[in-house]
């Protein structure tokens, strides 16, 4: 792989990410509930889920998934009920008990982690998408899998960079507004959580 393929590679991921997906959504909602430290433990959970997707493109396994049409739709449904459970609970969660230091109701680490990976894992077809984005810029010429890891990791440097730059966002926003409305961010989190998952409703019911 040139120098040269290599950046209009890059430069296609940026076109396919300027538009907000349900992980940037996520990530929004995080970091207004949860400040942005926090909320890098659910960048880090979707980066992972994309890291399996990545490897599952490159063991050729795409085709083994599009064919499972009913466990693609379980796993892509079960991902957006999730998420529209986790956003109910936080608005409801935001009329009860708050934290008076904070004036947030924060959520452990090991639970953003995983909103971050269902919130990737509930499309499954990413790896179908990593697995006709790969072959348009690798030389078969060359050894596969070193050229599948460079993508790869690059995606996901691109990727991590958009979600905290969205979480640093939505975190100096959330700052800046006074302890008294801390119940409303906990609302718009909640509601951006339930975007993200009736986009990926969205997304689904168009590829079927």
């Amino acid at each position: 792989m040139t120098f040269e393929i290599w950046i209009l590679y890059v430069g296609t991921v940026l076109l396919y990410m300027s538009t907000p997906g349900p992980s940037h959504l996520l990530m929004l909602s995080v970091s207004i509930s949860n400040g942005f430290r926090k909320s890098l433990a659910t960048a880090a959970g979707d980066l992972s889920a994309n890291a399996i997707q990545i490897i599952m493109a490159g063991l050729g396994l795409a085709a083994v998934l599009t064919a499972s049409r009913y466990g693609f739709t379980l796993v892509k449904w079960a991902g957006v009920g999730y998420l529209v459970w986790l956003g109910l609970r936080q608005i409801i969660a935001s009329f009860k008990h708050r934290d008076q230091t904070t004036g947030t109701s924060l959520t452990s680490l090991k639970k953003l982690w995983l909103r971050g990976f269902m919130t990737s894992a509930a499309n499954p077809k990413a790896v179908v998408f990593f697995a006709a984005l790969f072959p348009q810029f690798i030389n078969q010429k060359l050894e596969i899998v070193s050229q599948i890891a460079i993508l790869g990791l690059t995606y996901i440097v691109i990727d991590g960079l958009f979600l905290c730059a969205y979480g640093k966002g939505a975190s100096w926003i959330a700052q800046k507004v006074s302890h008294q409305y801390s119940a409303w961010i906990d609302r718009v989190g909640g509601a951006g959580l339930i975007a993200a998952a009736l986009l990926l409703g969205l997304k689904s019911s168009q590829n079927n």
